[in-house]
């Protein structure tokens, strides 16, 4: 069988969480393949609902097996946290899998993190503060600690020391701040081992095997398109990649194995954070959009910048990862406006562009160029279908696939696990 990768397509929280969630009974095993800690998914079932930060939303769903692959960063102490609070909700969390080759967050990291980000002022990038950039930064200096590393104390010893040798030398002389102790970090880190041990196996081995015997794996990304690394709005980015590409890279299934890109959008667009946003709305409508969509970070609580739909972001997102299909998300959220403007391409200077971009800075001065299209005033939280929709939002949403690269395939009329249209199915 094929995997499916599951991605953002926007700069994160469109509801990928619900996406994976909507998919869980179809699916095997559900991978989480980058990021860490620092973004969340929101999941509403009946009337109960769950944040996730590092568990793949797949746990939530009996008979599928959770995986967090080598491309995310762990935080060790927030995983068992938030194990440990599933379990306190009657979730059984015991099927979930680590990969060995995943990397550790540690104390120095998160310290790194938020002094960092003060000593940069103005120029602050918004990070989370929970030390994921200084993690990949360490394992891309190939001075990183892996989980595998904690089950030998001899190398997980020296790769601390290794990489407190420069880190203590900033703390000190460019932070004032105090030196961090190998035994600090060491020791913390080993009071996981023996419960993190029966968790730990070769993910990349797993999964492939899963897919030779005909189980379906969903890839799950964490962030979004345009919070890429490499193509999104850098610097204003996260450390890791959260595309089509990353879903191989951060999971160890080859791209051929994939044949479903499945890409998570918002009936509107948000953004956390620093960065360019051409859509955003510094006013009553954005207000309201915040307010009727409960746009405030899942996992810091932090009010999201809130703009009109942006289709040159849909099309450079379904360019990038090859989405085979857009799930719409939130559509609820737009009955009661009278007039929904979307962004159709961008004005700089005399010219109008219907693609990115090239350059940060064009982006930055890039005017969203506005289609207006009729709003309506039902309640289409009960939806099942296409017919059941009012013609204005009918219109809405054949409107928007025919400009945003792919056919919109799911459509969320509603926070709850039910309160979905599916017009063409992901599996």
């Amino acid at each position: 069988m094929p995997a499916i990768a599951l991605l953002g397509a926007q700069w994160g929280d469109e509801g990928k969480g619900k996406a994976t969630d909507l998919l869980g009974e179809q699916v095997d095993f559900v991978v989480k393949f980058n990021g860490g800690n620092n973004a969340g998914h929101t999941i509403v079932v009946g009337e109960e609902k769950y944040a996730l930060h590092l568990l793949p939303a797949g746990v939530l769903t009996p008979g599928v097996t959770p995986v967090i692959g080598n491309g995310v960063v762990i935080d060790l102490g927030v995983l068992f946290s938030e194990i440990d609070a599933m379990t306190a909700r009657g979730v059984d969390c015991s099927k979930l899998i680590v990969s060995a080759n995943a990397h550790v967050i540690t104390s120095y990291h998160v310290l790194m993190d938020k002094v960092g980000e003060r000593f940069l002022g103005k120029s602050k990038i918004g990070t989370t503060g929970r030390g994921i950039g200084p993690a990949y930064a360490d394992k891309m200096s190939r001075i990183g600690v892996r989980i595998q590393d904690l089950f030998d104390e001899k190398i997980l010893r020296a790769k601390v020391e290794g990489a407190l040798a420069n880190k203590n030398q900033v703390l000190v002389k460019v932070y004032n701040r105090k030196a961090v102790t190998v035994d600090s970090v060491v020791d913390e880190l080993l009071t996981y081992a023996d419960r993190l041990r029966p968790m730990v196996a070769d993910t990349s081995l797993l999964l492939c095997q899963a897919l030779d015997a005909g189980k379906v794996v969903l890839l799950e990304a964490g962030q979004a398109t345009m919070l890429d690394v490499d193509h999104g709005t850098y610097p204003f980015v996260t450390s890791s990649s959260p595309t089509a590409g990353g879903a191989c890279i951060g999971s160890g299934i080859p791209p051929t194995r994939i044949d479903r890109v499945a890409a998570v959008v918002k009936a509107y667009a948000t953004r956390v954070g620093e960065g360019p946003m051409p859509t955003e709305l510094l006013d009553a409508q954005g207000d309201r959009l915040r307010d009727v969509g409960g746009e405030f970070g899942t996992t810091t609580g932090r009010p999201r910048r809130c703009g009109w739909y942006d289709a040159v972001v849909a099309r450079y997102a379904a360019r990038i990862n090859g989405v085979t299909d857009f799930v719409l998300t939130k559509l609820d959220v737009l009955t009661g406006i009278e007039e929904i403007p979307v962004c159709t391409g961008y004005r700089l200077g005399g010219t109008v562009l219907d693609e990115m971009p090239m350059t940060q800075t064009e982006f930055h001065h890039a005017q969203p160029v506005y289609e207006t299209f009729p709003g309506w005033e039902d309640d289409i939280s009960a939806a099942r279908s296409m017919e059941d929709l009012p013609k204005a939002a009918r219109g809405y949403i054949e409107a928007l696939e025919s400009i945003s690269g792919a056919p919109m395939s799911v459509i969320g009329v509603g926070p709850g696990r039910d309160e979905t249209i599916v017009v063409r199915p992901l599996v």
